[in-house]
């Protein structure tokens, strides 16, 4: 079985790459970040043309999220229970779904923009949030995972230069340590292997050939219990994906999982 996620950055202007890639990369499941579209502009039916059931969270703007699935998609909660909102709005950064013998969270973690921003402190509080609503499924039997754009790099290796982004959002302690805590309740990072260079980066921005000349983070992570992890036959970062005209600024990660149950 094969699980991928991927912040597009607007499902519908690289809706022909993402078609193309899920037919190439023979994915099971994609959780989607930063759809950047409303419910009814999802490309549902472009999906299921070729496979693909398709769950959204999503109200336009910059935000949106979704689980896209050829092996089923059931139990499908969208939003992330009893999560904070933002300036009086509950944003779409959560949708979770069974798909096959696998539970999946697709989530977009708040930017946190400055350390002293009050959307800062609405990350570490979307952390402890996601925290308490995945415990459960967290502990559980089943192979579960929470995929997705976290908007931190896990450690120093984790960024082309920690230098460059000192005193910055997405590299402070207590950033790392919300990410940490998921450990609390029984999930793990799965690290990806580079398919280039020695480092596993996953966004690269548009700007200074940032792509070029690998300066990235990994900020794109796979979080599983220990079901789910001890499932893992291989985990990469599909770094062709970032390549061409009109790519988005992050590329897949995949996972691939032996045989699983339910």
């Amino acid at each position: 079985m094969r699980i991928a996620t991927w912040n597009i950055n607007s499902i519908t202007v690289r809706l022909p790459k993402l078609l193309a890639w899920l037919e190439s990369s023979d994915t099971d499941v994609l959780c989607v970040q930063e759809t950047k579209c409303t419910a009814e502009q999802f490309p549902a039916e472009a999906l299921r043309e070729i496979g693909y059931e398709s769950a959204v969270n999503a109200t336009g703007r910059w935000n949106g999220v979704a689980v896209i699935s050829r092996v089923g998609l059931e139990d499908v909660t969208a939003g992330l229970p009893g999560g904070p909102g933002y300036e009086g709005v509950q944003e779409p950064r959560a949708i979770s779904a069974t798909c096959g013998p696998v539970r999946v969270w697709s989530v977009y973690l708040p930017n946190g923009r400055e350390v002293d921003h009050a959307h800062y402190a609405y990350k570490l509080q979307w952390f402890d949030a996601l925290k308490a609503a995945v415990a459960e499924d967290a502990s559980g039997t089943r192979p579960f995972a929470v995929l997705g754009d976290f908007n931190v790099a896990p450690t120093d290796a984790d960024v082309w230069d920690p230098a460059v982004f000192e005193g910055a959002t997405h590299v402070t302690p207590a950033e790392r340590a919300a990410l940490s805590a998921l450990g609390d309740v029984g999930l793990s990072d799965v690290l990806p292997r580079p398919l280039k260079y020695d480092r596993a980066y996953t966004f690269w921005d548009y700007r200074q050939l940032a792509f070029p000349k690998n300066r990235g983070m990994r900020i794109d992570l796979v979080y599983g219990n220990a079901p789910f992890t001890e499932a893992v036959k291989d985990s990469y970062v599909d770094r062709e994906a970032r390549k061409g005209k009109g790519a988005s600024d992050h590329a897949p990660v995949v996972v691939d999982l032996g045989v699983v149950s339910a």
